[in-house]
């Protein structure tokens, strides 16, 4: 599974690093995450602890050390969650502090989730040049939801745009804490960094799992190992666990043998155990990634099933994606591969979800659930990148509801292809989101004109301070996904920030747009849009096809339309032989002769099947490009 910690290296030199595990008591034991916006500095700062606590020695110690995929060093941003053990000695005792490193884009929001129902402390960090973001807001009440005890730090102090005294304002106003208990700091030059370490010790309360109860661990990730099976990232709530430990998982029933436990250092390191309170892997040797889910318990091999289903912990909320594409091989050939290669994303990347289905267009393929269109492009690179695939990927759209004429039921629709005619549907309705953005007050005007443009309705206005102001919108999920996020920091010169939560369906007017090429409906290119929008987007369609569809040697039309109602059309004008390229004077009829018979040539062709367009994959992506 590409470059998570372990998959390649974790089997050689076990030997060597084992010896370094000690147990440790359990009251010196804290468990901890970092939570923040997006780009505030979470990754620079774990370095710091990482190398402050001297966990990786200092010749292979390197940026954004934690995140291990390529793409998360490229983009400059973490994608998935990351644990690492440190060890740290603070007034005479020498404490195991298990730190998770956590995404901060909106669309990775369960990703944090997960992490902070496996501790019982977080660091909320801010950067002193932003102040507080929209992303902040939303992990910190996901943080005081889990109850857990919070640490705030203002970081990058160290520039001299730094706005220390102004962000501590906003900080206290979100939290209602003391100005004494916001801690300083900068990830990049470590002023700082010791005193947050020591805070979390002091701060942050101690597990309080029984090792000598039956084992219960809170599996919050996960990821297979070609040797190991599916490795399970886990919280030991009660119990303890070691190798050759039969075990049973409480959710799927599956039951295995351990080849292996240990901890993050955060390549996997083996342990003789793990007990109560620690935060480590377990190896099930499990080969079916269906077979081990994020949010199961794992616990012992049981006698009595009714004792079993006691021991069960409340596990997460399981997670619905947003937004929907269609991802097809180029090769039919490939569909097998794809299959197993998206199962072992699934199992790596519990919020994403994937059923098969076919297409005429484009043959046998796979209907995916993401949460945002950002998950949906880093699944599309880690499957180019890991898997050596590039499929086609259809429209992205979001999951309507429908009403159907003489049915109390609403079904949802989950593809624009699956609309049924309109006669029998008696109301449409859409998804909803409470909007939050939160951005220095003179932007308010281009930003309160952004929101009009995509059908959002002003709710509140909170003032963070006397520059920044919390805006809250309700607005259609499909609106805020589609490119909101890049027209909002154009209007704000970047400076604006946005989050976004699910509030239910609404009544919609949308209409299914069809787009048809050569007298073919394409099911790929269908979408649901606003009707007061559906001519400027059919036109638009229909107008960058004609651009990406190379020119065929008959006429090619290209037509949107909504129902049997064509509302756009352009045609791709087709090759011509020149037929009358040897006649040379004569009358002019000996010519129209010519034409006319090259004109029932192509007719002939289109109506024997052989007029069919090839649609090249770059047509599918252009059209998600506004």
């Amino acid at each position: 599974m590409g470059s998570s910690p372990g998959t390649s290296t974790a089997t050689s030199g076990l030997a060597l690093v084992i010896e370094r595990y000690f147990p440790m008591n359990q009251a010196e034991i804290r468990n901890f995450c970092i939570i923040a916006h997006i780009d505030h500095g979470k990754s620079t700062l774990a370095d710091r602890l990482i190398e402050l606590t001297h966990t990786v020695e200092d010749r292979k110690m390197k940026d954004q050390l934690l995140d291990q995929m390529d793409l998360e060093r490229e983009r400059g941003i973490t994608i998935k969650l990351q644990p690492v053990k440190m060890r740290y000695a603070f007034e005479g005792k020498e404490y195991a502090l298990n730190l998770i490193d956590t995404p901060g884009h909106v669309d990775f929001h369960y990703e944090v989730s997960r992490s902070l129902a496996a501790v019982e402390g977080a660091v909320l960090l801010v950067d002193a040049t932003k102040g507080v973001q929209a992303q902040t807001l939303a992990n910190l009440y996901l943080a005081i939801d889990q109850g857990l005890a919070i640490i705030p730090v203002v970081n990058k102090v160290d520039l001299p745009n730094a706005e220390v005294e102004k962000t501590k304002k906003e900080i206290i106003h979100i939290l209602g804490c003391e100005e004494g208990d916001i801690l300083t700091a900068s990830g990049k030059t470590g002023l700082g960094v010791q005193a947050v370490l020591e805070r979390v010790i002091s701060r942050v309360p101690a597990p309080k799992g029984e090792t000598d109860k039956p084992l219960r661990a809170l599996i919050f990730d996960s990821l297979y190992d070609t040797y190991k099976g599916v490795v399970a990232y886990v919280r030991i709530v009660d119990g303890s666990v070691s190798r050759d430990t039969a075990i049973h998982m409480i959710g799927t029933g599956q039951e295995g043998v351990v080849v292996e436990v240990g901890t993050f250092s955060p390549k996997f390191i083996a342990a003789p155990s793990l007990s109560a309170g620690d935060i480590g892997y377990i190896a099930t040797g499990l080969k079916d990634v269906s077979h081990c889910r994020v949010g199961d318990t794992i616990t012992l091999r049981p006698r009595d099933r009714e004792i079993v289903t006691a021991l069960a912990l409340p596990g997460y909320k399981e997670i619905k994606p947003v937004v929907y594409a269609s991802l097809y091989p180029v090769d039919g050939d490939e569909y097998a591969l794809m299959r197993d290669a998206l199962e072992k994303l699934k199992l790596n990347d519990a919020a994403f979800a994937f059923e098969p289905e076919s297409n005429q267009a484009l043959g046998r393929g796979f209907r995916c659930g993401f949460l945002g269109l950002l998950h949906m492009e880093i699944i599309q690179e880690r499957l180019r990148r890991e898997f050596h695939m590039e499929p086609t990927i259809t429209t992205p759209s979001v999951v309507y509801e429908l009403k159907l004429r003489d049915v109390d039921l609403r079904v949802p629709l989950y593809s624009p292809v699956d609309m049924p005619d309109l006669g029998t549907v008696e109301q449409l309705y859409e998804p909803y989101v409470n909007l939050s953005i939160v951005a220095p007050g003179e932007f308010l005007g281009a930003i309160m004109n952004l929101a009009q443009s995509i059908r959002a309705e002003y709710t509140n206005t909170e003032y963070l301070d006397a520059d920044r102001v919390l805006l809250s919108f309700e607005a259609p999920l499909m609106e805020v996904i589609v490119n909101f996020h890049d027209e909002l920091k154009s209007v704000s010169s970047g400076y604006a920030s946005m989050n976004y939560e699910p509030i239910g369906y609404r009544p919609s007017d949308a209409v299914k747009l069809d787009i048809i090429v050569a007298n073919d409906r394409i099911d790929a290119f269908s979408r649901m849009v606003p009707q007061a929008r559906a001519y400027d987007e059919g036109k638009r369609t229909v107008e960058k096809l004609k651009d990406v569809i190379p020119r065929q040697n008959f006429a090619v039309a290209l037509q949107a339309s909504i129902g049997g109602k064509v509302i756009a059309r352009e045609t791709i004008a087709a090759y011509r032989k020149d037929v009358t390229g040897k006649l040379y004077g004569g009358d002019f009829s000996r010519k129209k002769k010519l034409l006319e018979k090259q004109k029932r040539g192509k007719k002939k062709m289109e109506s024997l099947g052989r007029g069919r367009v090839a649609i090249p994959s770059e047509a599918f992506l252009a059209i998600l490009k506004k």
